[in-house]
Order: C-alpha cells, then sequence, then structure tokens
C-alpha cells in the first residue's frame, strides 16, 4: 500500500524577521507538511532560521534541504542538530548530501574534494552523527529518540548505498551536477533507473524508506510546452516530450498535477514532493486536490 502523500517547500530567501515569519504561517496555512531550508551560501542558514519557523507554526515539520556535509563537522553539527531539535520541540528533520559546488567551498575556505572524498566525508559525518547522538551522555541531546529522521540527498551508486543503509528519506533530484555545480537533469528512464538501483540496495531494509522529489518548475495553467522548452537548457539530450513526463516540470491546472503527481507515485514510488519557494502559493491548490 502506498504511503500517503507529503509536501514540502523549500524556503530560498531570508527577508526580515517579520518577513520570514509570515512566510511560514502562509507556508501552515497552506498545507505543506515540512518547511525546509537549503545550505547555500547566500541563502538563510538553516538551523536558526528553522528555530524562527517552529516558533510561529504548529502542524509543520521543518528540515534542512539539504546540509552540504563539506561545510560541517560532525561534532559541531551533533550540537547544532540537537539544539534545533529542542527547540523546535522535536520537529527536525535533517537532510544531509555531498555538496556540489565548488565555488561555495572555494569562498568558504573549505576544501572541494573529488567526488569520492565527498562521500567518504558524508558517510563520516552520518556515522560520527549516528554515534553521537545516540549516546546517551551527548550534550545537548535531541528530543526526538531514537533519533532525528535522516534525508540523504544523491545520485550515484555509492551515495544511494548510503541512503539505503541510513536514511528514513530517499532524495532524488533527477540531475547530475557539472564541475562548476550547474545541475543537468536526466531522462524519465534514467531517473527510474536511478530509483530501481537504489530499491536494490535497500532490498533488505525491515522498513521502506520514504521517497522524495524535488519539484523544479510549477506553472498553473500555462501552455505545457511553453514550460517543458523553459528547462532544455537544463537538460541537455532530452526534448519537449521527456520534459513534459518529467517530474520536474509541473504544469496544467491543479487537477492536471494532482494527476502528474499520482502518475509519478505510481511509476518512481515517490510520495514526498518538495516544491521551490516561487510555487509556494501556486501549488496550494495541488496540495487541496490531492487531500480531496
Amino acid at each position: 500500500m502506498s504511503r500517503p502523500f507529503r509536501f514540502a517547500v523549500n524556503m530560498l530567501n531570508g527577508g526580515t524577521s517579520a518577513e520570514w515569519r509570515e512566510k511560514c504561517r502562509q507556508a501552515e496555512a497552506l498545507g505543506y507538511d515540512v518547511i525546509l531550508v537549503p545550505d547555500h551560501l547566500g541563502m538563510p542558514a538553516p538551523f536558526p532560521s528553522l528555530v524562527a519557523a517552529a516558533e510561529v507554526t504548529e502542524r509543520p515539520g521543518v528540515g534542512t534541504f539539504v546540509l552540504n556535509a563539506g561545510f560541517w563537522n560532525p561534532a559541531l553539527l551533533a550540537r547544532e542538530v540537537a539544539s534545533t531539535d529542542q527547540l523546535t520541540g522535536g520537529r527536525l528533520e535533517l537532510g544531509l548530501g555531498t555538496g556540489y559546488v565548488r565555488e561555495e567551498h572555494e569562498r568558504a575556505g573549505l576544501p572541494f574534494g573529488s567526488p569520492r572524498e565527498r562521500v567518504d566525508h558524508l558517510e563520516r559525518t552520518i556515522t560520527e552523527l549516528g554515534r553521537l547522538l545516540a549516546d546517551p551522555e551527548h550534550r545537548p541531546a535531541a528530543a526526538q529518540s531514537p533519533r532525528v529522521p535522516l534525508l540523504l540527498g544523491g545520485n550515484g551508486n555509492r551515495v544511494l548505498r548510503l541512503t539505503a543503509r541510513h536514511a528514513d528519506i530517499a532524495a532524488f533530484t533527477g540531475a547530475t551536477a557539472d564541475a562548476a555545480g550547474n545541475l543537468r537533469l536526466i531522462s524519465p528512464d534514467a531517473l527510474a533507473e536511478r530509483v530501481a538501483a537504489y530499491q536494490g540496495f535497500a532490498a533488505g531494509r525491515a522498513e521502506p524508506a520514504e521517497l522524495n522529489y524535488l519539484v523544479q518548475i510549477v506553472a498553473d495553467g500555462s501552455d505545457r510546452r511553453t514550460e517543458a522548452r523553459k528547462l532544455l537548457p537544463h537538460a541537455p539530450g532530452l526534448t519537449e516530450d521527456d520534459l513534459l513526463a518529467h517530474p520536474a516540470v509541473l504544469t496544467g491546472t491543479a487537477r492536471d498535477m494532482a494527476e502528474q503527481l499520482r502518475g509519478h507515485r505510481e511509476r518512481y514510488g515517490f510520495t514526498y514532493f518538495t516544491v521551490l519557494e516561487p510555487a509556494l502559493e501556486t501549488f496550494a491548490p495541488v496540495i487541496e486536490e490531492l487531500r480531496g
């Protein structure tokens, strides 16, 4: 039996304290289940933003989507995670990834490393973070037990294996990153292969993970092909038809988009969808349509 749908918004802009709090209240009122914050230079700092979001909302979870593991020392990250989980009343969802933007590491004065080195660091971070937060002597202690839910995002086999071993939520972008950190969409068939690879790695799990997908474009009422064409520069080798079938693109009426999401749940198993902040209001009728 399929999981029920869950919906999150990834907040990209901070603003004043009043502006931030109002956006978070709006996300709750529109029906979002989780308020997320990314981990990029030039965007809001994740943990204080999540604490502020939790202070002005009651129902939604809050989470990182996703932390750049290369920015974090595991011991310091454990302190941040536990403190934030306590201050949000046990509503934290921790998202982690390897990081993919070299320029951000250079600006921060941190090594970027090869793909292998970045995955090695992610694995060490997951292992050490789990050890620290499971220690009953660790202070501060997280509010959630036995642990804060873990989301891992990635596309390659090593990260998918880590996700299969450790994560409560497996996040897919349906994209790969070049050396400059530019994302390039892969085809719907290639995405299905990546999900199948993950499912193979996770075959021995006692409890299946939730599958998350990040939607790039939500366009209500617009011509579907016009919207698909906007993504062609980010999808070398793909056609308009590929993009119309891709879960990165939702177009049409709220009912149309709801049907597209039902189709993506059927094909890929995705039940937890994240949209970007510019789609905060546009996507809300889709949430209402799917919840009846």
